[in-house]
């Protein structure tokens, strides 16, 4: 068992009088959560190296160590076989470390020209644009199988309803497709919100910048961002693009929870409108009878 009165030393620390308790030292980690960002991590990384050679600060040798190195880090984190440290606090400074343990000091030679900040601001915008990525393949997936389906029941007739009470006539299609729009929606306020997550703050270093000669663009381009950031305060501060995903997907959730709700009262044997397999199914929800012909079929996208 740890001791929580042993204490600590950060490499941010040389300026204090006395370390880091270890108690606080793990209530601050990061690490247990940010390692998700690793691939990210190393993908900075490996692209940060790549311009602070071609602007002269590393060596073709330097820069080709630290590639080696971090891509056998990515490996060893990929097998299961990387050793994390809460002392080192979070993600960066554990394959910082693990780099320099590797190839020695010309590891350290990496942090060049950067910050923690303005790193830590690359990782969350990398990874959430993966993510956003991620999520708009599946948005257009859900729909593909909302529309097939669509296409099949376009001529099979239910009740519209309001508020509860029966209304139009409409199809079960048409019912589908509005599914189908609300995921349109979504998808639009995605590619809206990843334009101001794929903007690159990396060089912005702790919030003035740096005195060496970083080319922000050239590391933008190797990243696949549209543009570094212009401001270097607002580069390590702004998490806007953070809010606005989370307000995003709050918003899909909400229209998977409307279909889930919908559901719910198609299969119930007041509706009997749809059978669910009940592969599909737990004992809060099931079907109200077998299936039948002209009882659409859910399940099978």
């Amino acid at each position: 068992m740890t001791d929580t009165n042993k204490t600590t030393n950060q490499q941010w620390g040389g300026r204090f009088s006395e370390p880091v308790d270890a108690f606080v030292a793990r209530f601050t980690a990061s690490v247990e959560f940010d390692q998700r960002m690793a691939k990210q991590d190393i993908q900075g990384s490996i692209a940060h190296g790549k311009m602070l050679a071609s602007v002269g600060v590393l060596t073709a040798e330097e820069r080709d160590q630290i590639i080696q190195g971090l891509t056998e880090i990515e490996g060893e984190i990929a097998r299961g076989e990387f050793e994390w440290s809460v002392e080192l606090e979070d993600v960066h400074m554990n394959i910082e470390a693990r780099l320099t343990q590797k190839i020695g000091i010309t590891g350290k030679k990496l942090h060049t020209g950067r910050s923690r900040n303005d790193q830590v601001a690359t990782d969350i915008r990398l990874y959430m644009r993966d993510e956003v990525d991620f999520l708009l393949e599946e948005i257009t997936r859900l729909q593909q199988g909302i529309l097939s389906l669509a296409e099949k029941e376009a001529h099979t007739i239910m009740p519209g309803f309001t508020h509860l009470q029966t209304a139009q006539p409409v199809t079960f299609g048409h019912h589908l497709m509005a599914w189908y729009e609300m995921m349109q929606r979504d998808y639009e306020r995605l590619v809206d919100c990843r334009k101001r997550i794929n903007i690159l703050p990396l060089g912005a270093a702790a919030l003035a910048g740096t005195t060496y000669p970083i080319d922000r663009h050239m590391t933008a381009e190797l990243l696949g961002f549209e543009r570094p950031t212009y401001n270097s305060l607002d580069s390590v501060s702004d998490r806007d693009f953070a809010i606005e995903f989370t307000a995003t997907a709050s918003i899909i959730m909400m229209h998977m929870s409307r279909w889930a709700e919908e559901m719910v009262m198609w299969v119930s044997a007041q509706f009997n409108f749809i059978y669910l397999p009940d592969r599909f199914c737990t004992g809060l929800i099931y079907h109200a009878a077998e299936e039948k012909p002209g009882r659409a079929r859910i399940g099978a996208w």
